[in-house]
């Protein structure tokens, strides 16, 4: 009786999420070089190239794109980032916001291979 307990309790807390949880990230992960690259006077299109589709496009503000970007791992919000353009005539007239670090490479990838010794 106690082993079916048990098996129905642990059930029930693997759907509630007590054991493993996901992160979720919403939005354009801009990294710092980036937007380095981002200057005034650039077009819709060679933002778009550069940048990817913007997160939020007002409709009541055309001429202004924002990159959002969060990320919650095991419900533990990170520090969310924002980066708005502004356009002037379909050219950027200005910018604001914070760009995030690039990710580090994944591991293994940036040691060389070890030669081997016998």
């Amino acid at each position: 009786m106690r082993l079916v307990l048990a098996v129905l309790l642990l059930a029930a807390l693997s759907g509630c999420g007590l054991l493993y949880t996901i992160d979720i990230q919403q939005g354009n992960y801009v990294t710092d070089d980036l937007a380095a690259k981002l200057r005034v006077g650039m077009t819709k299109a060679e933002v778009r190239q550069l940048l990817g589709t913007p997160l939020i496009i007002d409709p009541f503000h055309a001429n202004r794109w924002d990159y959002y970007f969060s990320n919650v791992k095991a419900r533990r919000p990170d520090e969310p980032s924002k980066l708005t353009i502004h356009f002037e005539n379909d050219k950027v007239a200005s910018f604001a916001g914070r760009a995030r670090p690039a990710p580090p490479p994944p591991v293994g990838s940036t040691a060389p291979p070890q030669p081997v010794v016998r």
